[in-house]
């Protein structure tokens, strides 16, 4: 299967707080969309490892992506190196993909920034040709996605590409409430996190509708970029 968009995360969640609406506009227009967690959020305050794995397929069912994959990574241990560069080479290699979304630049999670790195080298490697990858015994071939974009995650990062979201927030706010152990819940008797708040839980709506509010529309999805991205005209721009 050839992807057009594969969204890859540190952890389970990660997609969904950070792009999920742009992922569901984009699978309305018939686009197919992968999701790609590196590791099972096994070092999460609340929940476990097995639990993040049914809200990770609740949450990718709710967004209808085509498929979702786990590189079961360490949580919070692992590292932009050669061995984990070429477990993504091969995914990448795998669903070809057009443009990949992946974790903010930098952020409060050490994985976040370390993730968002490891995938913006991931999917340059994936281009050269000399760097070699088997999967299910077959050579793969060279693929470099034609960008990557970094979604906005726990730091008001100012964005490079503003995404109009209006209409798709209701699906955003659903898959993020899919994962009922990590978010807010006036009845959990697990330990309070930073996203486990009733202030974070509305701040998901609330930033989207600031940031539509500055670029002229209801509601937008902040991305940061590796490469300048090009337009035809200007008039291309909203």
């Amino acid at each position: 299967m050839k992807l057009d968009i594969l969204a890859i995360g540190a952890h389970p969640d990660d997609v969904e707080l950070g792009c999920s609406a742009t992922i569901a506009k984009e699978i309305e227009k018939g686009r197919k969309v992968g999701i790609l967690d590196l590791t099972r959020g096994e070092l999460g305050t609340r929940g476990t490892a097995e639990i993040r794995d049914k809200e990770a397929k609740a949450a990718a069912d709710i967004l209808g992506v085509s498929i979702r994959e786990n590189l079961e990574f360490s949580d919070g241990f692992f590292v932009n190196n050669v061995a984990h560069q070429l477990e993504i080479i091969k995914v990448i290699r795998k669903y070809k993909p057009e443009l990949v979304l992946c974790n903010a630049i930098d952020d409060r999670h050490i994985d976040h920034g370390k993730g968002a790195k490891l995938v913006a080298d991931a999917c340059f490697l994936s281009g050269l040709r000399k760097i070699k990858t088997i999967y299910n015994g077959n050579a793969q071939e060279a693929w470099r996605p034609k960008n990557v974009f970094h979604y906005i995650q726990w730091k008001n990062l100012s964005p490079d590409v503003v995404v109009d979201v209006t209409g798709f927030m209701d699906k955003k706010v659903a898959s993020v409430k899919a994962y009922a152990s990590q978010i807010f819940d006036e009845n959990s008797q697990e330990p309070e996190t930073p996203i486990s708040s009733s202030n974070f839980l509305e701040s998901i709506t609330y930033r989207a509708k600031d940031l539509g509010r500055l670029v002229g529309t209801e509601y937008g999805e902040g991305f940061n970029v590796s490469r300048y991205v090009a337009v035809d005209s200007l008039f291309d721009l909203k």
